[in-house]
């Protein structure tokens, strides 16, 4: 037996309406999938930590959410994991020619915007729109940079940098008009567009926005406790200090823990 075989059978005993797990039982597609969300950044978080034995446990994890969703459209007749495993071989081989054929690409960029050809081929197949199959669970900020990404692929996009970056100062205005009426759902919702221009200035540059994000919010992270255990060394906490203080700190934690 091979390991893989091992889990499905795991995996299907789980699912076993006399045998089997009561909680695994009453899951669905819908109940699982917050959890294979969860998984997939549990998987990130580790890389990031660059904690290997981490990753090993947390890739399993991953995979037995596969195996569930699997599991459950078997029973009900739709596909089964061997469906899964082949549409995606197939899947891979068909988009990678300069592997599996005789095309040729000259280096990674020029193979994703090969990868982003084959992916638009593939859609004229059928009647979806461009922006169709971009997933809606997708966090923001990497859902607008596809949504960007793709609508560029069919030349929906600024020429340069220069006119995204242009586009960000005309959101900014936009959105300075709406807060001086006062009218939350305008502000809202300009601020949607600033932040949307921003990704857009993000992709032109090429990197990814929710990565930067994230390296910004661990950096505010790391200078706040630097803030507090700056405090605590007089015995206080940062409720107990004013906004002046609090800013002398801060600006000291960004020289003290500067890139």
């Amino acid at each position: 037996m091979t390991e893989i075989d091992r889990l499905l059978e795991i995996m299907a005993r789980l699912r076993d309406p006399q045998q089997g797990c009561p909680w695994d039982l009453e899951q669905d597609f819908s109940t699982i999938a917050p959890h294979t969300v969860e998984e997939a950044y549990e998987v990130a978080d580790a890389i990031e930590r660059n904690d290997l034995p981490g990753l090993r446990n947390e890739l399993g994890d991953l995979l037995f959410q596969v195996v569930f969703h699997a599991r459950l459209a078997e029973e009900s007749g739709e596909f089964s994991f061997a469906d899964v495993v082949n549409g995606l071989c197939d899947k891979m081989t068909r988009r990678h020619p300069h592997v599996f054929a005789d095309a040729s690409v000259a280096n990674a960029e020029a193979q994703t915007i090969a990868w982003e050809a084959q992916k638009a081929a593939e859609r004229q197949t059928d009647d979806a729109g461009v922006l169709d199959d971009v997933p809606r669970a997708l966090p923001a900020l990497r859902r607008a940079a596809k949504l960007g990404s793709r609508a560029a692929s069919v030349g929906f996009d600024w020429p340069s940098a220069a006119g995204a970056r242009a586009k960000i100062n005309e959101e900014l205005a936009e959105l300075d008009a709406e807060i001086a009426t006062g009218n939350r759902t305008a502000i809202e919702r300009e601020t949607g567009d600033l932040l949307l221009a921003i990704v857009n200035l993000a992709r032109h540059m090429r990197f990814d926005p929710e990565t930067a994000l994230q390296t910004a919010n661990n950096r505010f992270r790391a200078r706040f406790r630097h803030l507090e255990r700056s405090l605590a060394e007089a015995g206080r906490r940062p409720e107990q200090a004013d906004l002046d203080e609090l800013e002398t700190l801060w600006r000291a934690a960004k020289d003290a823990l500067s890139d």
